[in-house]
């Protein structure tokens, strides 16, 4: 996955002052389950999607989530991160008209770019 230079856009998120950092508890999961997390996360390492920390404040756990083609779909736990976050006021526009909207334009960024819709 190319990365996006940060002179275009960049992502920082606003976590309330007043929030004390949780690290949640880790989950113990199956040897056929930590083969498929280790997998996706050894793709998005090589991808440069994701990179180690040391020392983080916030720890989430994954989750894994059965498809319906029974393969499993990896997701991350950020409902503590997302209590520490205030409410947005400005509402995510209708992803059909984002999709529609990038269609011809040269940058596209990809959400859950290995998986199939």
């Amino acid at each position: 996955m190319a990365s996006i230079d940060p002179e275009i856009a960049i992502h920082r998120l606003y976590v309330d002052s007043k929030s004390l950092p949780i690290k949640q508890k880790k989950r113990n999961f199956n040897d056929e389950k930590n083969a498929v997390i280790r997998e996706e996360i050894q793709a998005l390492l090589k991808d440069k999607a994701i990179g180690e920390l040391k020392f983080p404040n916030w720890i989430t756990n994954v989750v894994l989530v059965k498809k319906q083609n029974n393969r499993w779909q990896m997701c991350t736990d950020f409902t503590n991160l997302n209590k520490a976050c205030p409410n947005d006021f400005y509402p995510l526009p209708c992803l059909g008209r984002l999709v529609d909207g990038s269609a011809g334009h040269e940058i596209f960024d990809f959400m859950l770019y290995t998986s199939e819709f």
